[in-house]
């Protein structure tokens, strides 16, 4: 009896052992600009992305993304208490980027270069600090919806040439609707910038912070309808389109980031 039980121990010892290490659930595209929703296993205490801390929820739930010059391969590992961690390689697919040619200055016209560099660094402070914000928002859940009406009239990523002048690349997705039409939050969220006072290049702005890590901005608006500290549920109405700031004529610029990578809105609806 002893032997048979000996036996039965260690044939279920054995398939236990070969049983492979449980996976960390992942789904959505890995890709430049792109993302992934997953849920960590069980007793997951902290993951990582490149060696980088990812924003766990309670039920396990996480997002992880990707930005516009993403290497090809990411590892995210997840930890876990009193166990091995799990180390997951993850292929990031290349992506071929487009030149544009717009037709306005790199820089507001008029204006010393001096004096721009100066009011700049205070936007862009103000940019920063909004990002920085964590909220309980839960946005970063939902499939998004088009921000507004209208075909896309610039694509995330494309290298633009203003006035012959090379710039940027274009961090987000133009859609040209029509002057005055409603831009209507994508996802659940919280707004954590309104700028009432124009900014240089971005006019009128507003940032939503949907959680996690991940935010919205759109640009260019020509009234805005929330204020700091305001929640929005998804298709609530927060600004209308204008062509403030940096722009050719009306139309919205609408920006993703997750922890500071520039993502492709496109790749979210």
């Amino acid at each position: 009896m002893r032997l048979a039980c000996a036996v039965l121990m260690a044939v279920a010892a054995g398939i236990a052992a070969a049983q492979p290490a449980p996976l960390i659930a992942l789904r959505g595209k890995a890709i430049q600009g792109g993302w992934m929703r997953g849920q960590a296993p069980a007793g997951t205490t902290a993951l990582l992305l490149d060696g980088k801390p990812v924003p766990l929820a309670a039920d396990g739930a996480f997002l992880i993304a990707f930005d516009r010059d993403a290497a090809p391969q990411a590892t995210l590992v997840a930890q876990r208490s009193g166990l091995p961690d799990l180390v997951q390689p993850i292929a990031v697919a290349p992506r071929a980027w487009a030149i544009q040619n717009v037709n306005v200055a790199l820089r507001p016209p008029g204006l010393p270069d001096a004096e721009f560099q100066r009011i700049r660094a205070g936007e862009l402070a103000q940019i920063k600090a909004a990002r920085a914000q964590a909220t309980d928002a839960q946005g970063w859940r939902q499939a998004m919806l088009k921000p507004a009406a209208g075909r896309i009239s610039g694509h995330f990523g494309s290298q633009r040439i203003y006035q012959g002048q090379p710039g940027a690349y274009h961090s987000g997705t133009d859609i040209a609707g029509g002057a005055g039409a409603p831009i209507l939050a994508p996802a659940d969220g919280v707004v954590v910038l309104a700028a009432e006072t124009p900014f240089t290049l971005e006019g009128h702005l507003v940032i939503l912070d949907h959680g996690m890590g991940l935010n919205s901005a759109f640009l260019h608006a020509s009234v805005l309808k929330v204020k700091v500290g305001d929640r929005v549920v998804q298709g609530q109405e927060i600004a209308r389109i204008g062509s403030t700031g940096r722009a050719t004529g009306p139309h919205l610029h609408w920006g993703l980031t997750w922890q500071g990578k520039r993502l492709d809105p496109e790749l979210f609806l």
